[in-house]
């Protein structure tokens, strides 16, 4: 049952690949005249003559409907990979491809295929670019060409605008085919906007430069009902520079409040350019928008829930760990992330954070740690702390799954971190602590390098085990870590500070948090889909067929542009919250009973806080269950980690290099993996940034 179950799904992976070419030969046809003169008019003739679609239904044909299609496939490849239940092991073939190209620099760390892949895609904008003006352009006088170099920017940004959506839709059922996840894939959104805005800019300036020069300023102002809206366009392009400049990276991470507001004018940016160009023309870059908003919608759902918030650990670094309750159906991998929000610190802020727990070792609980750093993270801290906090209310959208945990079949997994980025390999040990204690298969050996600024974050390492994992032995794995304190020489002790753990008493309405749409969600999530964009084309039809075209007969004169986009418009949302919505309160229904038995749950909640093994620890470690990890660790004061002298060490063993911290301990750890000196390194980035 399980090979069947993998030669279906890499079947369905391939017939995936094929379709997505094909839709990206199309794309490459789209400004030459072959396409133009030839295939647009023959499908044109077939396709207009129903009356139900017009002339949107070659768009729909060629650019909207392969997206859906390979969506769709996408959810049954990864419902078949969750039911085969393969093994993890690290495929030779793609070590190459995987190495950084780039270490430094504007496009921060670049593989060689991420690489590959924004140079392809690069070579293809150039190309349609310089097809486009190629296309009757000797025929133009200078000024018409100025104008038609414009126009072409326009189709060019598009281009990018149709891939725009895909790495940001959590929830995508299309970046596991690809090899990628949401947050590893956030680089690819940031690329894809700058170049989307760019065109846009372009194509903006090159209007009204064009206009300015004819005296022809007025058309600014026009909002023609049978073309195109200027207005809509310019405000369109005003929405996007206001996001666009506050989306650089050091305005990005001094000021993040004024860019998560400013990002949220993108609702903006594509309702005006949709008014601007028609829903025709907005087939193009509409599956992306689509996939998007249905994503956007469920994680609305689901965020309307207030989770079952039980219990907090406080570290002396002022460092926390969050421990929610969770449905025993609920599965995860390691490096998953959620996205959490408390509405007595902000309502409208999301942030994510990698969850530290292990759904096997954990089967009812779900962990996160959240270091204090920013305005957000202090106000939870200083509200964790208050004596007379008895409940919070979060709201968690999630999990998100890691794509791959190839790196779990090397002989040997180097885990580097600077901070609080030693967060995402706790989930890692805990879940070779499980496969260890479980002997499933082979556990690869293990080296953990920290840098922490004092000894107070040394308390973070007590976090390597669970609340609830007094019986836990780490002897059994083969594990060392080398801990660094950089601004400390000597342990400095504080009696004042230690670990303490507060429970909290949720109310019987709070939720453990769960699958949105239950244990088979990606076959929901296939369904709903598949319903909601028929349901779409049904109301498009019907209501053109039936209504628009007996009074405008594809005229554009009784009913304009813009008010046929704003109807598709609410076709679509209504599809989407319509199906959705349905498929929601069915799975709730149907899950309503285990959530029940988990709410009766009672909390123990135990008179004192375990104490730390790294801070304060005057006391017996024979006493204490976790004395192996202490004997496993490493303390130095006073010195940063020497990472090319500790990597070079293993170039006798095949070895994965994890690296998560800041910046430039990742481009370091980068450029050492990339050197060539040691050719066994297998390097990862962890980071919700670039």
């Amino acid at each position: 049952m399980a090979e069947a179950a993998r030669m279906t799904a890499r079947s369905l992976k391939l017939l995936a690949w094929v379709v997505f070419v094909g839709w990206l030969l199309m794309w490459l046809m789209r400004p030459t005249n072959t396409y133009r003169n030839v295939w647009r008019i023959k499908l044109q003739d077939k396709l207009n003559s129903t009356t139900y679609f017009g002339s949107q239904g070659m768009s729909i044909l060629i650019f909207a409907f392969p997206i859906m299609f390979i969506s769709l496939l996408g959810c049954l490849y990864l419902h078949l990979k969750e039911i085969s239940s393969s093994s993890q092991s690290f495929d030779d073939r793609l070590a190459f491809w995987g190495r950084p190209a780039l270490s430094k620099g504007p496009l921060g760390i670049v593989s060689w295929m991420q690489l590959s892949f924004f140079l392809m895609f690069i070579a293809l904008v150039i190309w349609s670019f310089a097809t486009y003006l190629k296309t009757g352009f000797d025929q133009l006088k200078s000024l018409q060409r100025f104008r038609t170099a414009s126009f072409r920017m326009a189709l060019i940004g598009t281009l990018s605008c149709a891939f725009l959506f895909f790495p940001v839709t959590r929830g995508s059922s299309i970046l596991p085919l690809f090899g990628l996840t949401s947050d590893a894939s956030v680089k690819y959104h940031v690329w894809l906007g700058h170049i989307t805005l760019i065109f846009f800019f372009g194509h903006s300036a090159g209007y009204i430069i064009y206009w300015a020069i004819n005296d022809e300023i007025c058309e600014m102002v026009k909002w023609d009902k049978a073309g195109i809206s200027n207005v809509a366009g310019e405000l369109s392009m005003l929405f996007g520079l206001i996001l666009w400049a506050t989306t650089f990276r050091r305005v990005r991470r001094k000021s993040y409040e004024v860019f998560f507001y400013t990002h949220q004018f993108y609702g903006l940016f594509m309702f005006f350019f949709l008014l601007h160009v028609g829903i025709s023309f907005f087939y193009l870059v509409l599956p992306g928008v689509y996939l998007f908003l249905l994503d956007r919608y469920l994680r609305f759902l689901q965020s309307q829930q207030k989770v079952r918030f039980i219990s907090a650990r406080l570290l002396p670094n002022e460092t926390v760990e969050l421990n929610f309750s969770k449905s025993s159906g609920l599965s995860y991998s390691v490096l998953s992330s959620v996205f959490i929000c408390v509405p007595s610190v902000s309502t409208f802020q999301w942030h994510p954070f990698t969850i530290s727990s292990n759904s096997n070792l954990e089967p009812d609980t779900l962990s996160v740690i959240i270091k204090k750093e920013g305005s957000w993270s202090q106000k939870l801290y200083q509200a964790l702390s208050s004596p007379s906090l008895e409940r919070l209310e979060i709201a968690v959208e999630g999990p998100y799954g890691h794509v791959s945990t190839d790196f779990l079949g090397h002989d040997c997994l180097i885990m580097v971190s600077g901070g609080s980025g030693i967060t995402p390999f706790i989930s890692i040990i805990r879940e070779l602590l499980f496969m260890s204690a479980a002997q499933s298969c082979p556990v690869p050996k293990l080296r953990l390098i920290c840098a922490f600024k004092t000894a107070a974050d040394l308390t973070t390492l007590d976090l390597l085990f669970p609340l609830s994992g007094g019986k836990l032995d780490a002897s059994q794995l083969d594990l060392i870590i080398d801990a660094f304190v950089t601004r400390e020489k000597e342990p400095i002790v504080d009696p004042r500070k230690s670990i303490q753990t507060v429970w909290l008493k949720p109310l019987s309405s709070d939720v453990p948090i769960s699958p949105i749409l239950g244990p088979r969600s990606w076959l929901w999530l296939g369904a709903i889909i598949s319903s909601s964009f028929i349901l779409f084309l049904l109301l498009l039809g019907i209501v053109g067929r039936f209504y628009i075209y007996p009074i405008d007969k594809n005229t554009n004169t009784v009913y304009s542009y813009s008010s046929k986009a704003v109807l598709a418009l609410i076709f679509m949302c209504v599809s989407i919250a319509g199906v959705a919505s349905a498929a929601f309160l069915w799975v709730r229904r149907a899950s309503s009973s285990s959530a029940a038995q988990i709410k009766n749950f009672d909390v123990p909640t135990p008179t004192s806080s375990p104490a730390s093994l790294f801070y304060n620890a005057d006391r017996e470690l024979e006493s204490h269950p976790h004395e192996a990890l202490f004997k496993a660790t490493t303390v130095h004061y006073g010195e940063r980690p020497n990472l090319q002298k500790i990597l070079l060490q293993f170039d006798n063993m095949d070895s994965g290099v994890l690296v998560s911290g800041p910046r430039e301990m990742r481009s370091d750890v980068a450029r050492i993996c990339s050197s060539g000196l040691v050719n066994n390194l297998h390097f990862q980035s962890i980071s919700f940034t670039w």
